[in-house]
């Protein structure tokens, strides 16, 4: 069992190994929903919110069903880790999807197909698994899953701010879109690279 703090793991998640500038787990929904700060932060929040409630479902039905549910079956059922976490991630995110629509039709239209590929969204099936890597505990795998979507979350809403700049900045042809982009989520990435000599998670 991990002994790491969950208040370390919760800096680290967001700031020393955030899981979209260290892992880069995420980058397709990052560069497509990163325009408008308003998409950003809708974005941000759906996959915290989805990234928390996943890993906990996630720990529940892994220790609880697949590990423990073994000498029932006497034989290893962790085999279909994959499935079970992608299956769970799939329902839980048609459950946000059907919320936003109902609730915030401006938002669930700002993000559009974007909403319903956060089934899709390896940051948060990358969370589910280095909680089983790192044999996190019940109150640590709550802490990862919620910071690490915070992570996500600041990565994505400092980078939609910095491209509203940009529009009104001269950007060399050939570095326009994508490319300057680019460039400058690796320029952040070193940026977070800078607080790692004060916590790091394994």
């Amino acid at each position: 069992m991990n002994e790491t703090s969950a208040i370390i793991i919760l800096f680290a998640a967001i700031f020393t190994n955030n899981i979209l500038l260290s892992n880069f787990l995420g980058m397709c929904s990052f560069l497509a929903c990163s325009r408008q700060i308003d998409t950003a932060v809708g974005l941000g929040t759906a996959v915290t919110f989805v990234m928390t409630c996943t890993t906990i479902l996630n720990y529940a039905i892994y220790y609880g069903v697949l590990v423990e549910g073994a000498p029932l079956c006497r034989t290893d059922l962790t085999y279909m880790t994959f499935i079970v976490f992608i299956a769970v991630i799939a329902a839980f995110v048609q459950f946000v999807e059907m919320f936003v629509e109902r609730f915030s039709p401006k938002l669930y239209y700002a993000l559009g197909i974007f909403l319903p590929l956060i089934t899709v969204n390896c940051a948060i099936l990358g969370a589910a698994l280095f909680m089983v890597i790192r044999e996190y505990s019940f109150v640590q795998s709550a802490a990862f899953g919620f910071a690490a979507g915070l992570g996500w979350a600041l990565a994505v809403v400092l980078i939609a701010g910095l491209r509203q700049k940009m529009n009104y900045s001269r950007v060399p042809v050939p570095f326009q879109g994508v490319a300057i982009t680019m460039i400058v989520t690796g320029v952040m990435a070193m940026a977070f690279m800078g607080f790692a000599g004060m916590v790091d998670i394994q």
